[in-house]
């Protein structure tokens, strides 16, 4: 279908006038469709991962969706794991996804949903789906690459506070804080 803005209201979230594919740190969070706990359930602040959250554990996953860091440098992407997680090795650190100067942060994503959709419908579970879209901050200060991976590798101990759980009990301060530079770049 051809688009068509008196029927698609498609909302861009990102910076206008940015350059995605320039150098950088990326910190995101993808979501399942509707938010639907498909990766698996926290349990004593330990996420226990569903068969589906096993076969896409390269960030920090969370029952409903993802958190990671994303390097860009000089046209090279690197993926780069966020926690101590078992399955994190160093050698994970210096792996990288694409090779190429034209590539965005938005084409990354782009990839990496497709790739993992086709894993996980591969292997039989058909009614996993990515949410649209997908929420980005562009880490400019070492405190904030800092206050951000400590929000990652403490998300599962606060899940009860999480925004993205549909049965949390309060607000986290420091979650709050962390939507806060998303919303104020």
């Amino acid at each position: 279908m051809k688009y068509n803005p008196a029927v698609h209201h498609r909302r861009s979230i990102r910076l206008k006038e940015y350059d995605y594919s320039q150098a950088g740190l990326y910190f995101i969070t993808i979501c399942t469709q509707d938010r639907e706990c498909l990766f698996g359930d926290v349990r004593n602040g330990i996420v226990e991962l569903s068969h589906i959250g096993k076969i896409l554990d390269e960030f920090v996953l969370m029952p409903n969706h993802l958190h990671g860091i994303i390097v860009i440098r000089r046209g090279l992407i690197n993926q780069t794991p966020t926690t101590n997680h078992p399955t994190a090795t160093n050698d994970q650190n210096q792996w990288v996804l694409m090779q190429n100067p034209k590539q965005t942060l938005g084409k990354i994503i782009r990839f990496y949903k497709a790739k993992t959709t086709r894993l996980v419908h591969d292997r039989g579970f058909n009614y996993f789906v990515w949410q649209r879209n997908y929420y980005e901050h562009i880490i400019r200060k070492e405190y904030e690459l800092n206050k951000i991976r400590g929000y990652t590798q403490n998300n599962p101990l606060k899940w009860h506070l999480d925004r993205e759980n549909s049965e949390r009990v309060a607000n986290d301060a420091l979650e709050d804080e962390i939507f806060k530079f998303i919303k104020d770049v």
